[in-house]
């Protein structure tokens, strides 16, 4: 089955075709950055209109590099939520208006639910059951995954994501939109000593985790060394403000990480989302072992994690996984979806079909 995947939920117009028997056979990307960079974050309304401009030229393109014909497609999958209204929409209008025309079925994809699956379309691929850790600009979550549509959700942010609180710290530090790439860059170059950040809920008992109050922090300790530098902020003191709030953030992922993995019995992490692509998460992740707690002195030995990272290319949002999450979902035979779109949208509203 050949499938063409439609994803417009926010700022990335991307369309893809991945056939059941071949695998992913094209996908094309457009970005929206430099033309939201000039406002400082993402229009709704001027994504909106984009997404109508590139979603035909994107198809056309993807048929081209798979050399197949409109009448090959068998289904149409789109993101149906969660995002901007107005861009699902128009993603939505387009994937139900092509398969109309082709009498073709479309399917309704959750937006999660593909970042989820995207390491499935690397190489070396998990195997059910595992752990899986979405972290993006607008989610946080711990999810049991037990097959494909058997999601159990096991803790989430209670506020800010924590691709959030990179793009708005480096708002602070006053680092072009989005900047949450470039913090993590210049945190290379950051002392590990020179700041030190709080990790909210690190301790807490659950599976919960919090990066608003981390942000707060932040805020602090830049309006404190403004008033020292008559209100500039110095390019290693900002290097070592990007290196201390990364390692916040990965040090409550990593431990986060390590409970899911202890409380449910898994020893497979599957890591997806935009942060995904952070280095220093994918570093800390790589070394990851669990330590079951023992009785009295005796100890056992730590176990090895498997840690699966989809390819960089599908970390942020693409039609990619959007296609192959719609063939996984069509194999599952789906019922066909309805022209509608879901701005907010558990994940755990999905289940088994």
């Amino acid at each position: 089955m050949l499938v063409l995947g439609i994803e417009s939920s926010c700022d990335e117009t991307g369309v893809a075709l991945y056939d059941t028997e071949r695998g992913l056979l094209a996908h094309q990307l457009h970005t929206q950055m430099a033309m939201h960079a000039e406002y400082g974050g993402v229009v709704p309304e001027l994504a909106s209109r984009d997404h109508i401009r590139r979603l035909v030229p994107l198809t056309r393109g993807c048929l081209e590099e798979a050399n197949v014909q409109y009448a090959d497609i068998d289904a149409v999958a789109f993101t149906q939520g969660p995002g901007l209204g107005g861009a699902l929409l128009a993603g939505s209008s387009y994937a139900n208006a092509l398969a109309f025309s082709l009498n073709k079925p479309v399917i309704p994809v959750h937006h999660l639910e593909g970042h989820l699956l995207s390491p499935l379309l690397a190489e070396q691929q998990p195997e059910f059951p595992f752990i899986a850790l979405l972290v993006s600009g607008g989610h946080s979550q711990f999810m049991a995954v037990r097959g494909i549509g058997d999601y159990t959700l096991l803790g989430e942010s209670v506020d800010d994501a924590a691709g959030e609180a990179f793009d708005k710290t480096a708002k602070l530090l006053g680092l072009p939109y989005p900047g949450g790439a470039k913090l993590s860059q210049l945190a290379k170059l950051g002392s590990p000593d020179a700041f030190q950040f709080p990790r909210p809920m690190l301790h807490s008992d659950d599976l919960q985790m919090s990066f608003s109050g981390l942000k707060t922090a932040v805020l602090t300790a830049v309006q404190k060394v403004r008033e020292e530098h008559n209100g500039e902020i110095p390019e290693q003191t900002r290097n070592d403000i990007c290196r201390a709030f990364q390692d916040a953030v990965v040090d409550v992922l990593v431990a986060k990480a390590h409970k899911a993995l202890l409380d449910t019995g898994f020893r497979t992490l599957v890591v997806a989302g935009g942060v995904g692509a952070n280095w220093k998460l994918r570093e800390a992740l790589g070394r990851l072992k669990v330590q079951p707690k023992g009785k009295g002195r005796l100890k056992p030995a730590a176990e090895t994690i498997d840690v699966y990272f989809p390819p960089m290319e599908y970390c942020t949002d693409n039609g990619a996984m959007i296609a192959f999450a719609g063939a996984m979902r069509l194999q599952n035979q789906q019922e066909a979806g309805k022209f509608n779109v879901k701005p907010r949208w558990p994940l755990t509203d999905i289940v088994r079909r």
